[in-house]
């Protein structure tokens, strides 16, 4: 048995296009999407994350513009900028690239966004909405698009034992959030699991899908998935590679070499999920420029 690949660049392509047609009917309105990425600091990874989301919304004709501050810059003087960008009536889209530095404080930075511009989906307001099934709040893009792959792969989530490793704010609680609704692709059974959960193999041996997403090099292996399961590796991980010319390798949480002999669907890593996070993110944008100039 080999598991088919759930590509997800295909997939992201396919809702890029979706976007691009939709960027272009706000253009003959003369409304030009905008996305703002808010960055401090020069965090190699943040730097490669807002360049890859800038090129992206310029390939969709969305207008993007990014602010770099130093790593000095103060908590009031963040806030100040995020204030700015609420109040202008061009921005449709604000995302503050994580991790700040540690004298600021995530959590009031995420909070300040105007939630009608969150297209991050962190603002307490779009994750009461995404918790009472409101669709008019926008969703994290990391789970959005873990949904996406599901549907668009035909792989069916209705009455399905979901396991999800992982309970941060930005993966595990808001897909579980999203699988579990009384909605279309979703009413899933959703279990999940984390670093205080006995046994997690005896259930995601159950599991009809598994999304692995505790930041663990590769966590999970075939002994951990019933045959036939679809897998789902949201991991991004650094070990060291003496063979690499960097030193080191990028590794998902799922044991791709071994998964792939048990699995029947299975995402690569990379070339899954992470295409699809910036493609729901651009199609975000597009909706918050919709609702706003509406």
């Amino acid at each position: 048995m080999s598991a088919q690949l759930i590509d997800g660049k295909a997939i992201a392509d396919q809702v890029h296009h979706e976007t691009r047609q939709r960027v272009q009917t706000l253009l003959t309105r003369g409304i030009q999407p905008a996305i703002v990425f808010v960055r401090v600091g020069e965090d190699p990874a943040s730097r490669a994350y807002v360049g890859m989301k800038d090129k992206q919304a310029a390939a969709l004709g969305i207008l993007s513009r990014t602010h770099v501050l130093p790593e000095t810059t103060t908590q009031p003087e963040l806030l100040a900028l995020i204030d700015s960008l609420n109040a202008d009536p061009n921005t449709h889209g604000i995302l503050v690239q994580a991790p700040l530095p540690s004298h600021i404080s995530e959590t009031a930075v995420f909070f300040r966004v105007d939630p009608r511009k969150d297209v991050d989906g962190f603002h307490p307001l779009n994750v009461g909405k995404l918790l009472l099934g409101d669709p008019s709040g926008f969703r994290p893009c990391t789970p959005a698009g873990v949904q996406e792959l599901l549907i668009r792969s035909r792989i069916p989530t209705a009455g399905a034992l979901v396991a999800i490793l992982g309970r941060g704010n930005i993966v595990g609680k808001p897909l579980a959030a999203i699988l579990c609704q009384k909605a279309p692709s979703a009413n899933a059974t959703v279990c999940l699991l984390h670093s205080a959960s006995r046994d997690f193999s005896a259930l995601t041996r159950q599991a009809d899908i598994v999304v692995a997403a505790m930041g663990r090099a590769e966590l999970v292996r075939a002994h951990h998935i019933k045959p036939g399961a679809t897998v789902i590796d949201v991991g991004v991980n650094r070990i060291d590679d003496p063979a690499s010319p960097r030193g080191y390798r990028l590794v998902g949480d799922i044991a791709f070499d071994e998964i792939t002999h048990v699995a029947a669907h299975v995402t690569p890593n990379p070339g899954g999920v992470g295409p699809m996070t910036i493609a729901m993110l651009m199609a975000n944008t597009v909706t918050a420029a919709e609702a706003l100039t509406a």
